[in-house]
């Protein structure tokens, strides 16, 4: 064992996980603390920024104890954190409210508004690449402005989740060029806040940090801070990254036009791009990378392995669960369902599910859609359920390379992360629905944790380059498309295309206020 060693953190949605590794990113060691997510409201979702530093320190405590290594041994850790989150803090940091995270879609109605000032969605995607949604910071912003105008007058800065952990861990408040990336008020090629867009969106740049490199270092732990994660005052604290980058770090899908795929809670597609370019009708937009001189096109998708997790949690025999419980793993219940979806033929017998069960990103924008069972008859069984599950999030992201590919991104590999790629079922899927090759990471869970430590190393100086990483992560299987397959899920893909417009009116009566009574 050497004698450098790396902390790391991915503070995700459901919990943040420490990760300790050796400049190679090999991993000694591992802890994940979870937290609640709180829905006060319809399409509110908010957490306590407090939870996300508790679980931070209690898991860099575990890491540290359970290596056996000592805290002088640290040379430098760094956040990899959920992404497009709005928390206003006073000049102490102190929050003035909850953080309004990435999933929350409160602010369609100033979306909307935004749209039409800036001269309608056709100009807006033109220019930007992408319309604003509910979603996105901008209007998480102006709706902090509009609803809340006491608790915006008393703003000093607007953070996002890893600017708040960097100003616990040094004091300092900033903004990583990939949180500011997302904003939409970032100018590219020098990655500093654009004053003007900013003043014409009505975005106050006095209340938003600095700006700086995820590569860089922004100040060292504080004497409080090291003393409740457990390492050294003066440890080296890097800018930090938004998940999506730092888990492209991970995959190792570095290079201009390599490709992954994530799939968590959440799930996306990732293209390395050295230029920028924006799919603004299928919801893939360009933010800068990790790497200082590169960007990466992002497709997210809001619910992938959170429509797997709503079928465990609901439709899991006893058996099944009773299983899982003897494994003693919190995750054991899906090599379980692995299990059944390997006995169900591919297609399900023709029953397709649109995995769109908190509104969606992309492949299409549209905060009020649901997720639906189509083709549903007597014939079928809980387990075509299952199985139909793990495909439509399959042809979910078939729709996503589709776009890409149009737009000349073969993505010819798919490199594959997060818990969905510890199961060689989905994998197969995925290759099978895609067409591509899927290679799935030896690590997937701590890709983007690995992804940062890489990129704490990188900012020691410890690797020439950041494209250098690549060599470094390993890849634990190769899924090859089974043509005996493909044919049946290319008939399938085409049917799942034609169900956004079928289901877009039915959904946005449901679930927007007011519609249902005009019907």
């Amino acid at each position: 064992m050497g004698d450098k060693f790396i902390v790391s953190h991915d503070v995700g949605t459901g919990g943040s996980k420490a990760v300790l590794t050796d400049l190679a990113g090999g991993i000694i060691a591992s802890s994940f603390e979870p937290y609640p997510v709180s829905y006060p409201q319809p399409h509110w979702a908010e957490q306590d920024p407090r939870d996300w530093w508790k679980a931070v320190a209690v898991s860099t405590q575990r890491v540290i104890k359970e290596s056996k290594i000592k805290a002088g041994q640290v040379i430098g850790t760094g956040f990899a954190t959920q992404m497009l989150g709005v928390l206003p803090v006073n000049e102490s940091g102190e929050p003035l409210r909850p953080a309004i995270i990435w999933i929350d879609s409160r602010a369609d109605e100033q979306a909307a508004r935004l749209v039409r000032r800036l001269g309608g969605s056709r100009v807006i995607m033109t220019v930007a690449g992408a319309v604003p949604s509910g979603k996105d910071v901008i209007c998480k912003i102006l709706w902090l402005k509009e609803k809340e105008p006491q608790v915006f007058a008393d703003t000093h800065k607007i953070l996002d989740v890893n600017g708040y952990l960097v100003c616990r861990a040094t004091g300092n408040m900033i903004i990583d060029h990939t949180g500011a990336g997302v904003t939409g008020f970032l100018k590219n090629k020098t990655r500093d806040w654009d004053p003007l867009f900013a003043k014409l969106l009505g975005i106050p740049l006095e209340k938003m940090p600095d700006v700086k490199s995820s590569i860089e270092v922004v100040g060292l732990l504080t004497k409080e801070a090291a003393a409740e994660m457990g390492l050294e005052p003066g440890t080296p604290v890097i800018g930090g990254m938004g998940d999506v980058p730092a888990a492209a770090t991970g995959s190792g899908a570095l290079e201009n036009g390599d490709a992954h795929i994530y799939l968590g809670t959440s799930g996306w597609l990732c293209i390395s791009t050295s230029k920028v370019k924006n799919l603004g009708k299928n919801g893939i937009v360009s933010v800068v990378s990790a790497d200082p001189e590169m960007f990466i096109m992002i497709g997210e998708t809001e619910t992938a392995g959170a429509c797997l997790k709503w079928f465990a949690d609901n439709f899991a025999t006893a058996e099944e669960m009773e299983r899982a419980r003897q494994a003693g793993d919190e995750m054991a219940i899906f090599p379980i369902l692995d299990e059944v979806v390997e006995k169900v033929e591919p297609g399900a017998k023709r029953l397709l599910f649109t995995p769109w069960m908190f509104g969606e990103r992309a492949p299409i924008t549209d905060t009020t859609l649901r997720a639906a069972f189509v083709n549903l008859s007597l014939e079928h069984e809980r387990d075509h359920l299952l199985r139909a599950v793990y495909e439509g999030v399959a042809y979910n992201c078939r729709w996503l390379v589709d776009a890409a590919g149009k737009a000349g991104f073969k993505c010819g590999t798919l490199r594959t992360i997060g818990g969905g790629a510890r199961s060689d079922v989905w994998m197969q899927i995925m290759a099978d629905v895609t067409r591509r090759k899927v290679e799935a990471v030896e690590t997937p869970q701590e890709a983007g944790a690995m992804g940062c430590a890489l990129a704490v190393a990188v900012a020691l100086k410890e690797y020439e380059s950041y494209r250098e990483l690549k060599k470094v992560v390993k890849v634990r299987g190769t899924f090859e498309p089974n043509p005996d397959c493909c044919t049946e899920y290319d008939e399938l893909y085409g049917v799942f295309r034609c169900l956004h417009g079928n289901l877009t009116g039915i959904c946005r009566t449901l679930n927007e206020p007011g519609q249902a009574c005009k019907v």
